[in-house]
């Protein structure tokens, strides 16, 4: 009997490595896309404050600019507690994802700028929403949860820009 309770433990604490790394694997997962994210809004809405046409969308940018880039220190800081690592630049989509927003400038900038705020804000939501709900690590759940209003309130300006563009 003895002989395999030893083995029984051993067999539990040599998966257990692998059962850690699933869930961080998760986090990390998230970590990785709220930091894309995070840079790629910051960086897209540099650009729109130069190119944009309407006061509207450049203010709404300077917004983004600021709310995330403080979202990104934010997320920096939960991910270190939590053990995972940020990204710091970022990666060769989101680099495509940007680089037909940064040829375009005035009223067509503006439509399709507002266009991607809205889709790419919902998909933050969905995501954030699930991290905070299902994550593993208690510092990315709270800084998830903590970050959905801000999130929010971008979804909701982008679609009053987007309406006032239709009138």
């Amino acid at each position: 009997m003895k002989p395999i309770l030893i083995a029984v433990a051993a067999s539990a604490l040599c998966a257990w490595p692998a059962f850690s790394q699933a869930k961080t694997g998760a986090d990390q997962k998230f970590v990785d896309f709220a930091a894309q994210t995070d840079m790629m809004e910051a960086n897209l809405a540099q650009y729109a404050q130069d190119h944009a046409e309407a006061q509207g969308v450049k203010d709404y940018a300077q917004m983004l600019n600021s709310d995330h880039t403080k979202d990104y220190s934010q997320l920096t800081d939960a991910a270190t507690k939590a053990g995972l690592t940020v990204p710091k630049g970022l990666d060769a989509v989101h680099d495509r994802k940007l680089a037909p927003l940064e040829k375009m400038k005035g009223t067509a900038f503006d439509h399709r700028y507002i266009s991607e705020m809205i889709t790419g804000h919902e998909q933050a939501i969905t995501e954030y929403k699930r991290e905070a709900d299902k994550g593993e690590s208690p510092d990315i759940k709270a800084y998830a949860n903590a970050a959905l209003p801000v999130l929010q309130k971008h979804l909701d300006r982008a679609k009053e820009l987007a309406k006032e563009k239709t009138k």
